[in-house]
């Protein structure tokens, strides 16, 4: 199991390019399964995450190569099962992703219960309210979901909450039922709006991404396409913020500077200089110490709750007090008893932390517990006095491409080691 050895050395300065996201790449090689054809996939990450759903589909009998490790062509043609098994799906709940596709394309599924999760439960049942309506058979046994339906009808759905694998899934089924699907309280996230545009490609009718309602018009059949990965808007603000905490100047490019709107304008408000171009965002602190600042996470466009531990750590090394509250996931202030081995100050009061910054932290040995979290630990070691040693880091390869390349392209001193079991 490899850890990092991470050793706080000042400013951050430099140049990283953003990977594509991993949030938006994992529905997009699920929507393979709704055509015959080819997709054709460019700057797709190199990620745990991504391996584990080229497994799956291959293991379904999808044909997946990979000319490239940023691309692959995924062709269902020649699918042999819609099993999706469980030790598949739970080491990643975007399997369940499969379901929708399978349904639509095969007229069945066999999926596999997703199970707990680290942050909180994120139970599929508004996907199955959603399958249902649009006339599914649905059975849960021995922890699978199977699923069938001769072909899907269109139909009206309203999410209770917003949530967005339910509405991925739910879109892709809804492409090839018959006739009208409204999607109303749907997730409006970038990724969302990706999946959407890659549908289009393949001959999908969808209107409407990005906003609460989405409109599908069902077709027969889906067809070859090209499809590019949008850029990683969460990679991207850690990195931001990891400069903004080192009180440096970091530049990340191959990003779009839209899609972190909410992130911004709270790194603005820590002080930082924000100067941004087509394609690249800068944040420069002039060598200042970061301002604390209050955040409430809630669904896009508003502060994502992917961002919220990297604040954290900003908070723990800001001026000021800050207060931080999550709204999205009951359990995500895990990494908070992390920080606090490095020396920081921070009051839990259930789903609100309050963050009182100091002008450094300490070195000490600390465990990642997600991968948000995992992504706030390395930040706050950056700026810490003394060598820290972060375990169980394969939660950060789950999301991030070469974390500790990047880093080390900042100047950062990172150094990624291997252990015995």
């Amino acid at each position: 199991m490899d850890k990092f050895i991470v050793e706080g050395n000042g400013p951050l300065s430099g140049e990283v390019a953003a990977s594509g996201a991993k949030n938006a790449a994992l529905p997009i090689l699920c929507a393979s399964l709704l055509s015959d054809e080819p997709l054709h996939l460019t700057n797709l990450p190199k990620l745990w995450d991504i391996a584990t759903t080229r497994k799956l589909l291959t293991q379904m009998g999808v044909d997946v190569q990979q000319p490239d490790p940023h691309e692959c062509v995924v062709n269902a043609k020649s699918i042999t099962t819609c099993v999706a098994p469980y030790e598949l799906v739970r080491t990643m709940r975007a399997s369940i992703l499969v379901l929708g596709p399978l349904l639509a394309k095969r007229g069945e599924a066999q999926v596999s219960l997703p199970g707990g999760c680290a942050i909180g439960a994120r139970p599929v049942d508004l996907h199955l309210m959603g399958l249902k309506a649009m006339g599914a058979e649905i059975n849960l046994e021995g922890g699978f979901i199977h699923a069938k339906a001769s072909r899907l009808k269109g139909a009206q759905i309203y999410f209770d909450t917003v949530t967005v694998t339910g509405t991925e899934n739910l879109m892709m089924a809804a492409v090839l039922a018959e006739g009208e699907t409204i999607l109303e309280n749907a997730a409006r996230e970038p990724e969302v709006v990706d999946l959407a545009r890659c549908l289009r490609a393949m001959g999908a009718k969808i209107e409407g991404d990005g906003n609460t309602t989405i409109r599908i018009q069902g077709v027969k059949n889906l067809h070859a396409a090209t499809h590019a990965i949008l850029p990683d808007r969460i990679e991207t603000g850690t990195f931001l913020v990891a400069g903004a905490v080192s009180r440096g100047r970091v530049r990340v490019t191959h990003t779009e500077p839209g899609l972190l709107d909410a992130v911004l304008v709270k790194l603005q408000q820590a002080g930082a200089i924000i100067r941004t171009g087509v394609d690249f965002i800068e944040v420069d602190m002039q060598g200042r110490r970061p301002k604390a600042v209050n955040l409430h996470t809630m669904p896009h466009p508003g502060f994502p709750t992917d961002m919220q531990a990297q604040f954290m750590a900003l908070n723990c090394l800001a001026e000021g007090v800050g207060v931080i509250k999550e709204t999205i996931f009951e359990n995500r202030f895990m990494h908070a008893q992390e920080l606090l081995r490095l020396g920081a100050d921070i009051r839990i009061e259930v789903n609100t932390a309050v963050v009182t910054g100091k002008e450094s932290l300490t070195a000490a040995p600390i465990m990642a517990t997600a991968l948000r979290a995992s992504a706030s630990l390395v930040i706050a070691a950056l700026a810490a006095q003394g060598e820290t040693i972060i375990d169980r880091i394969y939660h950060m390869d789950r999301g991030y491409e070469d974390i500790e390349g990047k880093f080390a392209a900042l100047g950062a001193k990172i150094m990624r080691v291997s252990k015995l079991m």
